[in-house]
């Protein structure tokens, strides 16, 4: 067994990886205190108290997976703060259809891609160098 306790699941990074890990676990920061706001007072537009724990339960784990997938390699890691983040996310979708301010749109908007980037950048696969992969075999048979 390898000493560092390595798994089949465990990957090298690339810097696109670098870079959506990097991001969400911004994202998971600014999500950790989302519960210390509290619930809108009756009447007042807001997400409700399920909502903000969700958020920071969300952001909590994507810090911790984020941190275990950069550090470890884990690709399991590296999956769970994605799927944490496409949840945090989906908790902002109903604000779109609520009479909101148009700038709270475009923070939530902008809070949309800048997560959609992060999980992409997150999962994509690094890229092998053709320089160290072996020629395919050459088959006379077929012309």
């Amino acid at each position: 067994m390898n000493p560092r306790g390595a798994t089949m699941a465990d990957v090298s990074l690339s810097p696109r990886n670098k870079v959506g890990l990097t991001l969400a676990f911004l994202l998971g920061l600014i999500g950790l205190p989302m519960f210390l706001r509290g619930a809108p007072d009756p009447g007042e537009i807001g997400p409700p108290m399920a909502v903000l724990i969700t958020e920071s339960i969300c952001g909590m784990i994507t810090v911790v997976a984020v941190t275990i997938g950069w550090r470890r390699g884990s690709a399991r890691a590296i999956r769970l703060a994605a799927g944490a983040q496409i949840v945090s996310v989906l908790t902002a979708v109903p604000a779109f259809f609520l009479d909101r301010p148009a700038l709270n749109k475009l923070l939530l908007a902008i809070l949309l891609g800048v997560t959609l980037t992060a999980v992409v950048l997150m999962l994509t696969p690094a890229r092998s160098d053709p320089s160290t992969e072996p020629a395919p075999p050459y088959d006379e048979g077929h012309r």
